[in-house]
């Protein structure tokens, strides 16, 4: 049943998103561009695809995992005003790690199903060249510590690919399997990007003097043999390496939603359901796994099975991780992010979330397709799920 009191149906009336560009500080194609200014073209785009202007807009929500340096003090107030947006419009910045901007999305589509809103603007923005790990990381060493010593005791916390790794050992994930993945991965999103699946869902960006309408991340000549030889990121035993694991990029995305009748009043094309969503706690050591207990209740709940959805968007955050939930679920892989995903488009943290519901969202268009579910896996053991049915 879709997420509604009193009949209110949250409904997706757009959908678009930047390309995703390499998290480098000089080799990144928006090196030059502050991530609020990312963000807020996206939004613009977004409110001019669907003839809409700002003033209607209650409320925007933006997912956004390193919430600092340029990337803070309410980025999503910030790319808003930045843009002339209307100044009634709320706005709030949320973090559930790499699932920040899906979670944006599923709070919209909550405050619609409860009245509290009509017309939100979901988003996501990460801007890994400017506002990275290094950052995070300077920040932390001169402020404070993320994890206080009572977490410590109570967790033997590890690196996410050394959680990967645990993940690929206890599902019997060899490195052959996880470099195939890889390959699989930037093959299918070479095939997109030249079949012009993506166009729809591109915003194509100026910046640095060249107008980028291509994700930077995808490598065409990848091959198994050539990820053969990339040592071991984790473990000098491991099989987890940065050829099978996602990519540090740069990016934005950003969705429509509104209650079903205010989007008729308004003259909005209702596109899809927001129909279930789940986010749950797991193990914060292998901390990845969450997607797999995520989808299981969410198909529990709408009774459904696995083979009921028809696409599936599943982050790459390692090749392990969608490798892992196939294998627990039984899922035909053909169903599996058939554009490619994370390790060859790149996986900018807070926006990968609105990315991928977008991607989805043109995914069931084109494939004259209903259902479709979103689902990734969170830094400190966070899994999330959305289901959401193509109208």
């Amino acid at each position: 049943m879709p997420v509604s009191i009193a009949g209110r149906e949250a409904v997706i009336a757009g959908a678009v998103r930047t390309p995703v560009g390499r998290g480098h500080p000089e080799k990144g194609i928006y090196a030059d561009l502050h991530p609020a200014d990312l963000l807020g073209r996206t939004l613009v785009a977004l409110l001019d695809r669907c003839g809409l202007d700002s003033t209607a807009v209650d409320n925007l929500i933006v997912g956004c995992a390193y919430q600092i340096a340029e990337q803070s003090s309410g980025i999503a107030r910030t790319s808003w005003l930045a843009k002339g947006l209307a100044e009634g419009t709320g706005a709030m910045t949320v973090d559930v790690r790499c699932g920040s901007g899906e979670e944006a999305a599923d709070i919209a589509a909550l405050r619609i199903a409860t009245g509290v809103d009509e017309v939100l603007v979901a988003a996501g923005v990460e801007h890994m060249g400017r506002v990275g790990f290094p950052v995070n990381q300077g920040a932390q060493e001169e402020w404070g510590r993320a994890f206080p010593g009572e977490l410590l005791e109570r967790y033997d916390l590890v690196p996410q690919g050394v959680g990967a790794e645990m993940i690929a050992a206890e599902y019997g994930i060899t490195r052959a399997d996880m470099d195939e993945f890889a390959v699989r991965s930037h093959r299918l999103a070479q095939a997109a990007t030249e079949d012009g699946s993506f166009a729809r869902e591109i915003l194509p960006i100026e910046s640095g003097g060249t107008t980028h309408t291509t994700d930077q991340g995808i490598r065409p000549g990848s091959t198994v043999e050539k990820l053969a030889a990339l040592k071991p990121a984790f473990s000098a035993e491991g099989s987890v390496t940065a050829g099978n694991s996602s990519q540090i990029s740069d990016g934005a995305a950003a969705l429509l939603l509104s209650d079903r009748e205010q989007a008729s009043r308004l003259g909005l094309t209702p596109r899809a359901v927001m129909v279930d969503q789940v986010v749950l706690g797991v193990d914060p050591v292998t901390m990845l796994k969450g997607p797999i207990p995520a989808t299981a209740r969410i198909l529990e709940r709408n009774g459904l099975k696995i083979d009921d959805i028809d696409v599936v968007e599943i982050n790459e955050a390692f090749a392990s991780v969608p490798l892992a939930w196939i294998a627990a679920h039984g899922a035909d892989p053909a169903r599996v992010n058939p554009r490619g995903g994370a390790i060859a488009l790149g996986h900018p943290l807070g926006s990968t979330g609105a990315r991928l519901l977008t991607t989805l969202l043109h995914e069931l268009e084109d494939l004259d397709v209903e259902l479709g579910l979103v689902t990734m896996c969170c830094g400190g053991g966070i899994g999330t799920a959305t289901l959401i049915r193509r109208l």
